[in-house]
């Protein structure tokens, strides 16, 4: 199945002359706003980027980047850009409200044991339960309205910050939720 694609990325990390070993060509390490792919892109000549500027990587005419160089892990960053990472992965998070509240209304079962919620960091069977009973009496507005709404829920917002970690740091991870791989999302 073919990893899902980001249209605009934010800056980790940029190298105005590449990695030391290598061609040297300037070099950004991003990560994709919607689907969270970590990339190296090679950027135009005379272009000067900085962390968290956002750029367009899309299909058509890309201003800043020249070409998309490989698809990265967390171990391919820089010690910068992986300091930057949770602080952009939780901005990205908190911008995409909507969508991820959309995920605590519309999560389903993966197996006949496990449901897509579960596998949040602080999330069990009975927070679970929960969540499934108060959005079949209303729709979940809001992260606020979450925690209002589910007793001792921990913060929705650190919860899938976490989650996305997780599924950034570890190479084989059984369910992607968030983060693009090549496996069907929710």
């Amino acid at each position: 199945m073919p990893f899902l694609k980001d249209e605009y990325v934010i800056v980790l990390d940029f190298l105005s002359r590449g990695h030391a070993t290598g061609r040297q060509e300037p070099i950004a390490q991003v990560i994709g706003t919607k689907y969270f792919s970590l990339l190296e892109v090679v950027v135009r000549k005379e272009t000067n980027l900085k962390p968290s500027d956002k750029i367009y990587i899309g299909e058509s005419r890309r201003e800043e980047v020249e070409r998309i160089k490989r698809r990265i892990t967390t171990k391919n960053l820089t010690s910068f850009a992986r300091s930057e990472l949770p602080f952009v992965v939780e901005k990205l998070v908190k911008e995409n409200e909507e969508m991820f509240v959309d995920f605590f209304n519309n999560s389903r079962p993966l197996t006949t044991r496990l449901h897509q919620l579960e596998l949040l960091p602080g999330v069990g069977k009975k927070h679970m339960w929960d969540i499934i009973e108060q959005r079949k009496v209303e729709k979940f507005k809001n992260f606020e309205d979450i925690k209002k709404r589910i007793k001792l829920m921990p913060d929705p917002v650190n919860a899938i910050v976490k989650r996305v970690m997780e599924e950034l740091e570890t190479d084989n991870i059984r369910y992607r939720i968030f983060v693009s791989g090549p496996v069907k999302r929710f």
